[in-house]
């Protein structure tokens, strides 16, 4: 199954979570657990590197028996999935954030806005909700965001359909151009994050932490907002139904996650390796 030129030494296999490791039913298969359990007990990392808030990446990895820093946030958190302790957070700065939340909001779009882990919102409205019960995260009303917001957050995200967000984005591009992380996570998720944040300068920062190089990391994604998480690896996967840009930029195609492609590709790595 593997092409000729995937690596024969892999320390760390750095994956993203939805449509990558996951399909859109959000279940974690026996098979895939078993084969990230298999890798991990041959000696190499297997590292979650998600958009998803902390608490609703941790439950994936305690399936999984995955006891590694968790990447969270597009990258601007890792935190230990024991203890919970965020290891590294870049948040956006006040000002910043409330330009961006002014920015959104005056566009006609609503926003979820992250602080300490809890998801907040203006009110709750039926994008509210759906993206909640996706993640299977409590939701908390505070009226004018604007007003309310005290503390730096870790990331805000607009919900809405995909062609009016890719409209948002635009005006959002344009207006802030590297003062901010930008990028789809879905189709129906804008989000945006400190510029210090990417999937690859989290995973750039938990390779330091565990001490793996980028030339032994094979990494996994689907989305724009993994391109980062992808550059960054010694050797780039997409998913064949992965975004346009991301499929340009892998070194090879693994079948998607309604397949569990991912676990294809570790159990045949597994076989090759002996």
């Amino acid at each position: 199954m593997l092409p000729p030129d995937f690596p024969r030494r892999v320390d760390a296999f750095a994956c993203d979570l939805d449509r990558t490791l996951i399909a859109e039913d959000g279940v974690l298969r026996p098979r895939t657990i078993a084969a990230i359990q298999a890798v991990r007990e041959r000696g190499s990392h297997v590292l979650l590197v998600t958009g998803r808030m902390f608490r609703s990446a941790l439950p994936y990895a305690v399936a999984a028996g995955i006891e590694e820093p968790l990447v969270c946030y597009q990258g601007a958190v890792v935190a230990e999935p024991a203890s919970g302790e965020f290891l590294r957070h870049e948040p956006i700065p006040l000002e910043l954030a409330r330009e961006a939340i002014n920015a959104v909001q005056s566009e006609g779009f609503r926003l979820n806005c992250y602080v300490d882990d809890d998801l907040y919102v203006a009110e709750i409205t039926e994008n509210a909700r759906a993206y909640a019960n996706f993640q299977h995260i409590p939701i908390t009303p505070v009226g004018d965001l604007l007003e309310w917001l005290e503390r730096p957050p870790t990331k805000l995200v607009a919900v809405d359909d995909p062609a009016a967000l890719d409209g948002l984005k635009a005006v959002l591009v344009e207006r802030f151009a590297e003062r901010l992380f930008i990028a789809k996570s879905l189709p129906y998720f804008l989000e945006l994050a400190s510029p210090a944040v990417s999937k690859g300068s989290g995973l750039a920062f938990l390779a330091e932490h565990l001490g793996f190089a980028a030339e032994h990391t094979v990494a996994f994604g689907d989305g724009e907002n993994d391109l980062e998480l992808l550059d960054w690896a010694g050797y780039a996967v997409s998913v064949e139904n992965g975004h346009e840009a991301l499929r340009a930029r892998a070194d090879w195609l693994c079948p998607p996650a309604e397949e569990e492609g991912v676990a294809q590709a570790l159990e045949a790595f597994l076989e090759s390796s002996g």
